[in-house]
């Protein structure tokens, strides 16, 4: 190894990460962590407001025979410009820096959402309801496109390599945390007003608290400093290229590691948009619960897995990053089908079927910040996992909704949604072949992090 690569990932002066054990470097952490979780919650909210307000956004926007599948594609629509979004803000972010993209990225993602509840209905607008309802959800997208990498890239180079696991699973605790709150909002909104209210103007409210979500993760972002590893890198003189010519670094050099991450996303983001978007739908539509029954059922299982994610992010900085996902992909490919059948079995069954879903699945939920940031060098990081993650999640996550409703109504298959799950699994495994273990690997410098970069530096 060169001695500049060397130093680009053993030693800096400039570098330092807040030290975890002191009262100072502890404080830096925690409004790090919640710079990043609270973006992160604000667009999963949209998501969780979305999944819990579709029979209401069906009357008001898509009235027909094909209701919800119009509002299932106003969910899917919102992945289209996802992938462009990665492509645009993924450069910016890895030469202008992670923080002032993220907030401008909150602001655009709380604001679009906030704007959904001022929108007339059909009724009202005509075929301009839905069509104005389909250009917020591409404005929310595309924002998207750079908040969910840039954040997670914010994190893991804020965390020390040691515990990156468990820094970084507080980013998907902030996703639960974004569902649970969208769900429980539409929830109470149920229980507090009448049916007629909520058709006509209720199922506006949580779509209005959006906007002091973000403008919160907005002060939050915009008084944190810039990630440590970028900053270094930025003093060192390494990011010279513009931000087109990262990108075709980007695609020439590193694309294994964008089609490994890839393969691991579509099946991290089918068994997510299944479980945690779509499921709602499903239990009301096909297993016939009512719409407050199946929220509490999604609410309890939301709620198990939010209180074991922490010790799972944790775990994986112990047993490796590998270990986690290939046991949630065996144990899902396996028990997808025996457990959405248990769900059809009535109320109790449904919420022990989700629950163990949901804790098969959190494996790969809470690695996520610690597993994908850690497949790029620095200077293409951001763009690396903007870019592949969001081109997979447009193609198979964001669609899967669509997908499991297209097929359960024209087939009337009740458990094609598990089957779905288990093709996504597969796909999945494969991808893990090519995964290198970096639990404990320093993701410093402009070299692609793995264990035996760190012993080949140590060597020097």
């Amino acid at each position: 190894m060169s001695e500049a690569s060397s130093q680009s990932t053993q030693g800096s002066e400039h570098f330092h990460r807040p030290d975890p054990e002191s009262p100072a470097g502890r404080a830096i952490l925690r409004k790090a962590i919640a710079a990043s979780a609270l973006g992160n919650a604000t667009e999963w909210y949209d998501y969780g407001v979305y999944a819990a307000t579709a029979t209401y956004l069906t009357d008001a926007f898509f009235p027909g025979d094909l209701g919800t599948l119009g509002t299932m594609l106003g969910f899917a629509i919102s992945f289209v410009l996802r992938p462009l979004g990665g492509f645009i803000w993924g450069p910016i972010g890895d030469r202008i820096g992670r923080r002032a993209v993220l907030a401008l990225t909150i602001v655009l993602i709380s604001g679009a959402t906030a704007l959904i509840g001022v929108l007339p209905t059909h009724a009202v607008a005509g075929v301009w309801a839905p069509v104005l309802l389909i250009l917020l959800r591409v404005i929310q997208g595309f924002s998207t496109g750079g908040e969910y990498g840039g954040a997670a890239t914010f994190m893991a180079e804020y965390a020390p390599d040691s515990k990156r696991g468990r820094y970084g699973s507080f980013l998907e605790f902030g996703t639960l945390g974004g569902f649970v709150l969208g769900s429980a909002v539409v929830l109470s909104l149920d229980l507090v007003l009448t049916d007629s209210a909520m058709e006509t103007w209720g199922w506006r409210i949580p779509f209005f608290l959006a906007l002091p979500l973000g403008l919160v993760g907005l002060y939050l972002r915009s008084h944190v400093d810039e990630s440590p590893v970028f900053s270094e890198l930025s003093e060192e003189h390494k990011l010279e290229k513009s931000p087109g010519a990262e990108l075709v670094d980007l695609l020439k050099q590193y694309w294994r590691p964008v089609l490994t991450m890839g393969g691991m996303v579509i099946a991290l983001n089918v068994v997510n948009y299944t479980l945690l978007a779509y499921m709602p739908t499903y239990l009301e539509n096909t297993i016939g619960m009512s719409s407050d029954t199946g929220t509490t059922v999604i609410l309890i299982g939301e709620l198990v897995m939010m209180a074991v994610i922490p010790y799972f992010g944790a775990l994986s900085d112990r047993t490796g990053r590998k270990p986690m996902w290939w046991t949630s992909l065996i144990g899902l490919f396996v028990l997808a089908i025996p457990l959405y059948w248990l769900m059809g079995q009535g109320f109790g069954w449904a919420i022990i079927g989700f629950v163990i879903l949901g804790l098969l699945y959190i494996p790969q939920l809470a690695t996520i910040s610690a597993t994908f940031p850690a497949m790029f060098p620095t200077q293409v990081r951001y763009a690396g996992f903007a870019i592949s993650y969001n081109v997979a999640t447009a193609a198979f996550g964001g669609t899967a909704p669509l997908v499991n409703e297209s097929v359960v109504d024209n087939t009337g298959w009740d458990l094609f949604p598990a089957m779905y799950m288990m093709g996504a699994c597969a796909i999945g495994m494969v991808a893990m072949v090519y995964l290198k273990e970096t639990a404990g690997c320093s993701i410093r410098g402009t070299e692609i992090p793995g264990k035996e970069r760190d012993l080949a530096v140590t060597e020097v």
